[in-house]
């Protein structure tokens, strides 16, 4: 059997770059690879909801970016169901069972979850629904019998919070025939990649940050984000030498340059290893390099803006996939979880002679 592959975003804004060299792009070589048995992106709303109930607007209102973004991306509506998260009731269902195989301090200790309580200033008035964050993310990655996830390393915590769901609910409900599979982390290879950092030298580009990149950003805003970036505070003139670790637009030339965008840009250097090598002696001002990297984005960038343009002339059609991929999806859910109930001997229906 080939793998079922799940994965998503929240849609709280468009994707950026982060987003984009960290899942968006795996998820596209895995579409074109055709090496799996179903494939599902799911627009996690109601998880964005857990942060944002009082921006509700602005959850509704993203659900059409992040569609749009991710078909500019290039991930293939045919080959790929699209589904929106709250259209699929059943995924309720199965969070509520698994709130009761896991504790509360389990889901304190969860990294991900206390990083983002201390950025959301949750620290003295905490959601439940947002601490219960990863047992509903456990809940859509097994309710499809997902088995492999692509992901970046700040969802590595919400992974092995499912998987331990997984061992406890076959333990106790299904000891002999296993009712879930383990699902495993799909990673980028470049560790560049798995967590890129804002434009402001933070660990992570985020929406809350507002240090990022976005898919549909103007070439005027890319250049203008790019020309701000954080780099080494200690190169002040061309002459000085400079650090190439922490330097945010090497950390991007990291992520995105390739050897062949010397010939088209910077031809003077043969590739990005004699270009650090000259930044490091000095010599070489950041604007130079900055320029550089602005090539390098908008060569990236401007085919997912023509997409992006022609998918805007489609907004009804592209409701209408979200709604028929939400319907599928929601068949594939009820069969697993007839199958999570059986186990646990409340498919009362059952009874009926």
């Amino acid at each position: 059997m080939k793998d079922i592959i799940l994965t998503g975003d929240r849609p709280t804004g468009n994707l950026h770059l982060g987003h984009y060299v960290g899942s968006v792009l795996n998820r596209v070589n895995i579409q074109n690879q055709g090496s799996y048995d179903k494939f599902y992106i799911m627009i996690a709303d109601t998880q964005a909801l857990t942060d944002n109930a009082d921006r509700v607007d602005k959850v509704k209102n993203n659900i059409i970016q992040v569609a749009i973004d991710y078909i500019s991306a290039g991930i293939d509506p045919n080959k790929v169901n699209i589904f929106i998260q709250s259209m699929v009731s059943e995924l309720h269902e199965f969070t509520t069972y698994f709130l009761n195989l896991v504790t509360l301090s389990r889901v304190q200790r969860n990294p991900t979850i206390k990083e983002e309580i201390k950025t959301r200033g949750f620290e003295k008035s905490l959601p439940m629904g947002f601490l219960a964050y990863p047992i509903s993310q456990a809940a859509d990655i097994l309710a499809f019998g997902t088995t492999i996830v692509p992901v970046g390393d700040d969802q590595l915590p919400m992974i092995e919070q499912a998987r331990e769901i997984v061992s406890s609910f076959n333990y106790t409900y299904s000891p002999t025939e296993e009712v879930f599979q383990m699902p495993k982390p799909f990673l980028a290879t470049d560790k560049v990649c798995r967590r890129l950092p804002g434009l402001d030298g933070k660990l992570k580009m985020s929406k809350s940050y507002g240090n990022a990149i976005y898919l549909c950003d103007s070439p005027d805003v890319v250049r203008q984000k790019v020309m701000s970036a954080y780099t080494d505070p200690n190169h002040i003139r061309v002459s000085d030498p400079g650090q190439v670790e922490g330097n945010i637009v090497f950390t991007y030339l990291d992520a995105f340059c390739k050897d062949e965008h010397f010939a088209r840009y910077l031809p003077e250097y043969e590739n990005l290893d004699s270009l650090k090598s000259h930044y490091k002696k000095g010599g070489l001002g950041d604007v130079k390099i900055k320029k550089f990297l602005i090539e390098i984005l908008e060569e990236l960038l401007a085919p997912i803006r023509a997409r992006r343009a022609s998918c805007l002339e489609n907004i009804d059609g592209i409701y209408n996939m979200l709604f028929e991929n939400s319907y599928k999806a929601s068949l594939q859910a009820k069969e697993r979880l007839e199958r999570m109930k059986d186990a646990m001997g409340i498919n009362y229906k059952k009874l009926l002679k």
